[in-house]
């Protein structure tokens, strides 16, 4: 016999506040990414509805990483300019920072920090940008430019999260 709708909501509900808190609690990068996650939702319909309704019935995983990315850093962007003067947040459009980063002309060896580094959006431009134009790497190099190379410090939790998802580029 089949569950109630209710009860299948809670357990949802359940599943998800539970899934949160193991995240959160893992060691390395989902740790990381899950450290201060909270559940907002505070009716089990709601979250069932988000997910069956709104998230099952779009191609997320058939998106892009870009597509995905942009729209996080749209809504990040959007929470920073709702919050009461925006909480000094700046993030600058992916346009820009390609041309800042084309006009610099990296190399493998240089050095490129972001002291306020967001998303990660210029290090992962400034990483694309050294691999692009240095297709003979050898893995010793690519391996450096991924774990020397680009360091990024970020004090504001929101975007951590994102920055740690970005952090793997394929090298």
């Amino acid at each position: 016999m089949a569950k109630p709708v209710e009860e299948r909501r809670e357990e949802l509900f359940d599943h998800y506040r539970y899934g949160l808190e193991k995240l959160g609690n893992e060691k390395g990068l989902f740790g990381l990414i899950f450290n201060e996650s909270e559940n907002k939702f505070q009716d089990p319909a709601k979250l069932r509805r988000l997910i069956m309704d709104l998230i099952e019935k779009e191609g997320w995983s058939a998106m892009s990483a870009d597509v995905k990315g942009d729209a996080y850093e749209g809504l990040l962007q959007k929470n920073a300019e709702d919050v009461k003067g925006g909480a000094g947040q700046y993030f600058t459009p992916r346009p820009l920072i390609q041309v800042m980063v084309d006009s610099v002309a990296l190399k493998p060896r240089d050095t490129i920090c972001d002291p306020a580094c967001g998303t990660a959006g210029f290090l992962l431009t400034a990483h694309d940008y050294v691999v692009k134009h240095n297709p003979n790497l050898m893995k010793p190099q690519k391996k450096a430019l991924k774990e020397e190379t680009l360091k990024g410090y970020e004090l504001v939790q929101s975007v951590v999260c994102p920055c740690a998802m970005n952090h793997t580029p394929a090298a």
